[in-house]
Parts: structure tokens; C-alpha cells; sequence
């Protein structure tokens, strides 16, 4: 049977994945974009004439998503939009806060006033968990360490608070680094293996990165989305840890990709003290029972899988960046 979906971010990696999967499985995608002086929809260009797609302005900062919801009342309501640059967070806190904390809110108050019977993902972060000691799992203390943690803290209390006292369906997703050629630019491992790809054609002479030392567990996109949806469809509302079962630190990341490409990272790759934020977290990596023993959730992505799609990907572009430049 169709159903409506609301897909706030939907122009973002998981949104636009969120995007075409539930296109594909014939339901009726609303997705909210925010409106920029230039296009900013090149991640679901391929669908972007599809005939159940239909796109909305919107922002979380004012009453447009709200009054999304108001009118449509979704079967779905899935939040992939947030400011989640952890390092920006630092520099525009109180924005930060309006996106992630204050918008859900927003949308939450929308759906318990009009469209009680709509089903609420709201995407969470590991970032939570701050500087615990890793595995963590559902039951670990949270202790956020940047107004990013601290705004998607607030976010996921409050759909647990709503999900309590008014009997709604709502979820959170406490979602690890979820990585994949769709990926922005400006996050570490695009980051990573675009320098990588440009540095090997002679495109870029050098890469600047913080901590090296910080852990990570970095996860297909592919398998973060299958994890969410079966979180939003689940028999009861709940939260969930959904990320890969291993860590790597970002030396570790850098190397692998530096060598797939034979070149020594340590010839190209600065440590820069301006990338350091001003309190860091050494590692996240989740155990992940809980999904996969009630929803029955597994990754079908190694970390080496995830790794090879990047850098392929990532040195298509740079080849395609070499052509242009070459025949200047």
C-alpha cells in the first residue's frame, strides 16, 4: 500500500537514499529543500522528475515544516535535516541549536496536534555519547562535547518525551558516522579521499587534518538507511544504536586510502593544530545487539567495501577534474 512520507534533508546523503528507495518501492515522497541562491539537488537529480516526488521549500528554523505536516499529515515523518558539521557547531552554537533541537520540536508539536497517527524518525547522533568509553550501546550515559551533541541531544530527549506522554510513534536512529561517495566534501573521509585522488594525479600538493588519533566507526550509508527504516517500522517506537561493529582512527583511515593509490600519507598530510576543536572525542564505535537481535539488522558493507566505493569514486572525479584542465 503507498504511503505519504515527509523527508525533511532530503538533498542530504541519507535523505536523497531515503528518497529513492521509498520512490522505488512506490510511495509518495515529500521532501523539503531549503531554498539557495544555487541548486543544491544534484543528489537526486536522477530522480528528480519522478512523478511521486514532490519538493517543498522549507526550513527548520520557521513554521514551513510544520505547517507541511499540518496539511498532509504523512503516514511518515523522517528528519534527516540537521546543521551537522561538528567543527562549524563550535562556531554558530545558537543556530546549531535552532536547526537540531528547537525545529524537531517544531514538528513534533505540529504532528501531536494534527497527524497523531504519523510514524517519526528522527536521525540521532553518536556524537551523544562524547568521551564514554566505547563500545556504546543504548544504555550508555550521554555526554555531549559540542553544541552539535548537545542540540541532538535535546532533539532525541524530546521525541522520547513525546513518544511518552502522548502515544506517539516516535523513533530515534542513533546513527555512527555514516560515510559513502555521496558523502559531503567538507566531512573527514570525503575529505580524505578527494585529497587522496587529486594529490595522485598531481591535482593537490598537501592535506591539512586535526586528530589523527580520534576512532571512529564509519558505516555504509546503504546499511544506516536499511537500519532506519526497519527502526520506523517497527512493532513498538524505540531507540537505536545502528552502526558498523568496528573502529578505525583516522590515521588508520588515511593510510589505508593513501596506499590504495601507492602513495605515502605521511609525504602529503599535515597535522594542523586550527583543525582541533575545542574538546574532542577519542572514540565511537557501537555494539549494536539490540537491533540486530529484536530487528534483525546486519550490514552487507565491509569497511574495506565502503573504502574501495570511495576511492573509486573519488578518482573518477579527479580524472574528469585532469581532462578539463588539461585541455584548457
Amino acid at each position: 500500500m503507498s504511503k505519504s512520507v515527509i523527508i525533511t534533508g532530503v538533498t542530504g546523503q541519507i535523505g536523497s537514499g531515503f528518497a529513492r528507495f521509498l520512490l522505488n518501492e512506490g510511495h509518495e515522497v515529500h521532501g523539503i529543500i531549503r531554498r539557495t541562491s544555487s541548486f543544491n539537488t544534484s543528489r537526486i537529480d536522477d530522480v528528480f522528475s519522478h512523478p511521486k516526488l514532490k519538493l517543498h521549500y522549507g526550513d527548520m528554523t520557521d513554521g514551513s515544516v510544520s505547517n507541511l505536516i499540518c496539511d498532509l499529515k504523512p503516514d511518515y515523518f523522517i528528519n534527516q535535516a540537521a546543521m551537522s558539521h561538528v567543527a562549524v557547531s563550535f562556531d554558530n552554537p545558537e543556530y546549531c541549536f535552532d536547526v537540531n533541537a528547537t525545529g524537531v520540536i517544531r514538528c513534533l508539536e505540529a504532528i501531536r496536534r494534527h497527524s497523531k497517527h504519523t510514524r517519526v524518525l528522527q536521525a540521532s547522533t553518536s556524537e551523544l555519547y562524547g568521551d564514554h568509553v566505547a563500545p556504546q550501546n543504548e544504555l550508555t550515559p550521554f555526554k555531549p562535547r559540542s553544541p552539535y551533541a548537545v542540540s541532538k541531544l535535546a532533539a532525541l530527549a524530546s521525541v522520547v518525551n513525546y513518544r511518552e506522554a502522548y502515544n506517539i510513534f516516535a523513533a530515534n536512529s542513533i546513527t555512527f558516522n555514516t560515510e559513502g561517495p555521496a558523502r559531503g566534501a567538507t566531512f573527514l573521509t570525503r575529505k580524505v579521499t578527494l585529497a587522496a585522488a587529486r594529490i595522485s594525479l598531481g591535482l593537490q600538493k598537501e592535506l591539512r587534518l586535526g586528530n589523527l588519533c580520534s576512532k571512529r566507526s564509519w558505516t555504509h550509508y546503504e546499511d544506516q538507511l536499511d537500519g532506519q527504516w526497519l527502526v520506523l517500522n517497527a512493532d513498538e517506537p524505540d531507540d537505536y544504536c545502528i552502526g558498523l561493529e568496528e573502529s578505525h582512527s583516522i590515521q588508520e583511515f588515511v593510510e589505508i586510502v593513501f596506499s590504495k593509490l601507492n602513495l605515502d600519507w605521511k609525504e602529503f598530510v599535515i597535522c594542523d593544530p586550527r583543525y582541533f576543536r575545542p574538546t574532542e572525542v577519542d572514540h565511537l564505535e557501537p555494539d549494536c545487539t539490540k537491533i540486530r537481535s529484536k530487528l534483525g539488522w546486519k550490514p552487507k558493507h565491509t569497511f574495506q567495501q565502503l573504502v574501495d566505493e570511495m576511492v573509486k569514486h573519488d578518482l573518477d572525479l579527479a580524472r574528469k577534474e585532469k581532462i578539463l584542465l588539461d585541455n584548457k
